[in-house]
């Protein structure tokens, strides 16, 4: 079986060139005891090979093809060019980086690292004045203002790149790319402008009913108890131009940008972090509010978001569910959403191991994202028989030094290795590839680089398992009659052989 040799990184400055140890898969194969025996008690040698004997079941396939002008018995070169399978990263902070050795590493790792990108659409930062969205690149968006920005974190645009500057790098690199996000009720994405939407006396009810939204990272509740003890229809009552507007306003947001780029993103999250409201009955079936957990939201947004989709994308374009509640409840919600007629294509799976306290309780045998907790949730969210997207993973450093670099790489490595194992995984995406770029009050240390783009051992570990141990590269022979047969994973292939003529013939296979 094949290790993952890394480069032990010593400091956020230098990339050391000593002895480079493996990534252990074992407790004994941990000689340096990064994680604990408890751990390896957990990642025992019997899961290992049922993750080893899934992926060979659901990743792989057998290949055959027939080249008529082989002559014979010939050596026939196999080389997988890609996966079918999504490894993912955000590109929120393209450009971004400080200097331009920092971004052009930054962007290498899309098409190398990378086969897909996932690109922001946050409403707020997306259309920071009303009526424009920022599809266009500016002088703000550029590389020379983020190398001259003293302070990029104070910038209202700080990870949300203008976007047609991200699908043209993409489409020159041939990488796929996932929008993020269509309609999203958290108050962390509305708009400054978005109260310019209310009557006047609505937002008086409004400021009365949610004293602390202005400020949206306010960590106190923001609804008042006068706010909990409405019925539906008091606020429908109490809010009816804004139950009329809001619907058109997010119709219309859906429709501008469906129409600008069409079916050139593969794929959108048309809905994000929606079950919690529809588990806690905050969501009514055609009714013309929701009273959700974020506050005040127009009726039935779910629902409504996805049949806009669907009438203003393209239909070869997957439209996505996202969500980070991984129970049964996200599990109902798609079903029933499935069944009321709305096209989902994708269901988004969130895991975020944010708590750094919670990444050294896995090292040390405490049961986080065991196999089987990780088989359960992968479990209830195949029952909507839906392809199911890794669409958002955080992996944290519990530490600044060597331990703490390595517990980050094999979790990200364990973890890696079993989603990719499940028969309905299509694709994990990493969330922060780069430190101290993430949103405020996320952790600065989950990146698979340092700040100045200098690799972590997560980075290797990753490298290794997409670039290497899951790419098959093998020579055959052809039969007499020049059928070739192999068995690797699915993905594109060169396929590379000299004809009866000596003359070297090349040609492209794709493997499902």
């Amino acid at each position: 079986m094949k290790r993952a040799i890394i480069t032990v990184i010593l400091s956020a400055v230098a990339i050391s060139t000593q002895a480079q140890p493996l990534f252990p898969r074992s407790h004994a194969e941990d000689t340096k005891g990064y994680m604990s025996e408890a751990y390896w008690n957990i990642w025992n040698a019997e899961e290992q090979a049922r993750i080893d004997a899934d992926i060979e079941r659901y990743r792989k396939a057998d290949g055959e093809l027939l080249l008529e002008d082989i002559g014979g018995k010939r050596d026939v070169k196999i080389e997988q060019i890609s996966h079918e399978f999504i490894f993912g990263a955000h590109i929120f902070n393209f450009n971004q980086l400080g200097s331009k050795e920092r971004n052009d590493r930054y962007k290498e790792l899309f098409g190398t690292l990378f086969n897909r990108a996932t690109i922001p659409f946050y409403w707020r930062e997306f259309e920071l004045e009303q009526g424009k969205p920022r599809f266009a690149t500016e002088y703000r968006d550029t590389e020379e203002f983020w190398n001259n920005c003293k302070e990029p974190y104070d910038q209202s645009h700080w990870r949300r790149p203008s976007t047609d500057q991200l699908v043209e790098f993409c489409e020159q690199k041939g990488v796929q790319m996932h929008g993020h996000v269509l309609v999203w009720g958290s108050r962390l994405i509305r708009p400054s402008w978005y109260f310019n939407l209310f009557n006047e006396k609505e937002l008086a009810a409004h400021k009365r009913l949610f004293p602390n939204e202005q400020n949206r990272y306010q960590s106190k509740d923001v609804l008042s108890d006068e706010w909990k003890e409405m019925s539906f229809e008091e606020v429908a009552q109490t809010f009816p131009d804004y139950a009329k507007r809001m619907p058109q306003v997010m119709e219309n947001r859906i429709k501008q940008i469906a129409e600008h780029y069409g079916g050139r993103l593969q794929s959108w999250d048309v809905v994000n972090e929606s079950s919690r409201d529809d588990e806690q009955g905050l969501l009514i079936e055609n009714h013309a509010v929701s009273k959700s957990r974020y506050g005040l939201l127009y009726g039935d947004y779910p629902y409504h978001a996805l049949k806009c989709a669907e009438r203003y994308f393209p239909s070869n374009v997957a439209l996505n569910i996202n969500d980070y509640n991984r129970k049964p409840g996200y599990t109902a919600q798609v079903k029933r959403l499935l069944e009321r007629g709305c096209k989902i294509d994708v269901m988004g799976v969130q895991m975020h191991l944010f708590n750094v306290k919670h990444c050294m309780d896995i090292a040390n045998g405490v049961r986080i994202q065991t196999p089987s907790q990780v088989r359960e949730y992968i479990g209830w969210a195949s029952e909507t028989n839906l392809p199911i997207h890794l669409s958002e993973v955080t992996v944290t450093a519990p530490s600044q030094d060597e331990r703490g670099f390595m517990i980050q790489a094999i979790i990200a490595q364990q973890l890696y290795r079993l989603w990719f194992s499940q028969e309905k995984m299509m694709g994990i995406t990493w969330w922060n590839t780069v430190d101290g770029c993430g949103v405020k009050n996320e952790p600065t240390v989950s990146g698979i680089f340092f700040r100045d783009m200098k690799e972590k051992p997560a980075y290797y570990a990753l490298d290794q398992l997409i670039n290497h141990e899951w790419k098959t590269n093998t020579t055959v022979k052809a039969d007499e009659q020049g059928k070739v047969q192999f068995r690797g994973f699915k993905g594109k292939y060169r396929i590379t052989y000299k004809d009866r003529r000596g003359k070297t013939q090349t040609m492209e296979y794709i493997l499902k």
